[in-house]
């Protein structure tokens, strides 16, 4: 596949922008994003949900991936975010946009998602995204469910204020499995 455009502001490892066909991970969760960057699709009988999206170019291949699974653009119920940098909520504001999605994300990373990435802790202004806004915003603990499937938030500081991991429980081969969403491990 042909990789996605890189952005004049800033560059990014080409594996970044490499398009993937889904891969499945669970009955229900598949990884829709790239090679090196991963958005998460939860498929619910009542609406699909996003984990992260990656880059701001990447909308557009992820609606397609959505689409390749059966998901149309008014199925994607919730976006949950791991953190607002812009290799994880960049498409964040065109997705809402294109599907009416709404987004769940922690204080400190609606802040930084409504800034569009600027003003951040590590990188300044150096790599932003089209800002959005956060519709829910979650406390450590708080559950969120969605077509049965109950997604818990953990509040996990560190490679930013707000990094976020995700847990729930899906189903392979009909065998209850515990999926948990780690926000980047870096510091």
């Amino acid at each position: 596949e042909v990789p996605l455009p890189q952005l004049r502001a800033y560059t990014v490892d080409a594996s970044w922008l490499q398009p993937m066909a889904p891969l499945q991970i669970a009955d229900h969760t598949w990884q829709i994003g790239t090679e090196d960057l991963t958005a998460l699709l939860v498929q619910t009988p009542d609406g699909a949900v996003l984990l992260d999206g990656g880059m701001p170019q990447m909308a557009s291949h992820l609606l397609d991936n959505m689409k390749a699974r059966g998901v149309t653009p008014r199925d994607l119920r919730l976006i949950l975010l791991s953190h607002a940098h812009a290799d994880h909520a960049g498409p964040v504001a065109e997705l809402k946009r294109r599907t009416g999605a709404k987004v769940a994300a922690n204080a400190e990373s609606a802040v930084l998602l409504a800034r569009g990435g600027s003003d951040d802790l590590h990188f300044g202004d150096g790599i932003t995204y089209p800002p959005a806004n956060a519709d829910r915003i979650v406390m450590d603990g708080e559950v969120i469910t969605v077509g049965g499937i109950v997604f818990t938030v953990h509040f996990m500081a560190g490679h930013t204020p707000g990094s976020t991991v995700w847990t729930w429980t899906d189903t392979r081969n009909g065998k209850p499995v515990r999926i948990a969403y780690a926000d980047s491990l870096s510091a």
